[in-house]
């Protein structure tokens, strides 16, 4: 399966949540969520500051993108992290005012 570029995704604010992740910056990743900003994985609703610690930056956490919808707001990606190994992922985002709102995550 091709790579996608994080430079070539299509929404901004997805692009920098992408870009947030893979370089481990705590900063930029708040950046580009709401302050109010939501997740669940896997279906289940969690503390997305604590999952983030956790699964992101406590675990070494990197995303390489394969595909993403039309508009930008759904990827499929390879997701890897310390704890867990590679996995293949889905990632459903929600933006308003050019942030990340809410992410759905899951095994794909």
């Amino acid at each position: 399966m091709q790579m996608i570029p994080i430079d070539e995704l299509t929404d901004p604010a997805v692009r920098a949540f992408v870009q947030a992740v893979n370089a481990g910056d705590r900063a930029a990743f708040r950046d580009a969520l709401t302050t109010d900003a939501t997740m669940s994985d896997d279906g289940t609703d969690r503390n997305l500051s604590a999952w983030a610690d956790r699964e992101i930056f406590g675990a070494n956490g990197h995303m390489t993108v394969d595909e993403q919808s039309g508009d930008g707001l759904a990827l499929q990606a390879r997701y890897r992290n310390d704890a867990w190994g590679e996995m293949d992922t889905t990632w459903r985002f929600t933006v308003s005012d050019g942030r990340v709102s809410r992410f759905d995550t899951g095994q794909a």
